[in-house]
């Protein structure tokens, strides 16, 4: 049975394209970010492409010019994100999809990514990261999805470590640790593999 699985961040640039793009690599999976908003030169998916030529890429959804939240960059390019051209690829391998932003970013001031994440049915790996206020957002977003009875595969850590705001995420959620990826000087093609080869799924 392929997995389809969604990966979402506690927070904007917490690490989520490059725990996607390991995903991709121990998964052997296609990965699609439905909504990409600004750096349209240095998308995500370029991002993934080079520091994994093999995967397949799905193209975005949404392209929208500035990097803002998606509700707000829709709205300066003069469109609207409807759900009906929001649909999962077909594809015959697993699938890593990334959210543009955080669990209750906009899509629409009336639609949130937690509720397109709802209405798939998927479930989600949680990306974190070792930042001041990081244990708050990390709870709430584990919080949000217990709240719409969203399945939860895991967490993926990304910084550089703190045992103290591991422990209490560990003991105050239950959730699983995937992996814990460190404060890397470089991503690329090497940095990758090595922790695709880590990872538990």
């Amino acid at each position: 049975m392929k997995q389809k699985i969604i990966v979402a961040g506690i927070d904007t640039d917490t690490g989520k394209t490059v725990a996607s793009v390991i995903l991709c690599k121990a998964l052997n999976a296609d990965y699609w970010k439905p909504v990409q908003a600004g750096d349209l030169e240095n998308t995500d998916s370029h991002k993934v492409k080079r520091w994994s030529p093999e995967t397949i890429i799905h193209s975005e959804a949404y392209r929208l010019t500035q990097p803002m939240s998606p509700h707000a960059a829709a709205a300066i390019d003069k469109i609207a994100i409807e759900e009906s051209k929001l649909q999962i690829p077909e594809t015959d391998n697993n699938l890593i999809i990334e959210l543009a932003g955080g669990l209750m970013v906009p899509m629409r001031e009336d639609y949130l990514n937690i509720d397109w994440v709802a209405s798939t049915g998927l479930p989600v790996i949680l990306v974190s990261n070792y930042y001041l206020g990081s244990i708050n957002h990390t709870l709430l977003s584990l919080y949000a999805l217990k709240s719409r009875n969203i399945p939860l595969l895991g967490i993926i850590f990304n910084g550089e470590k703190n045992p103290s705001t591991f422990d209490v995420i560990m003991n105050r959620s239950g959730a699983k640790c995937l992996l814990e990826i460190n404060k890397e000087e470089e991503i690329n093609k090497e940095v990758v593999a090595q922790y695709a080869k880590q990872l538990t799924v």
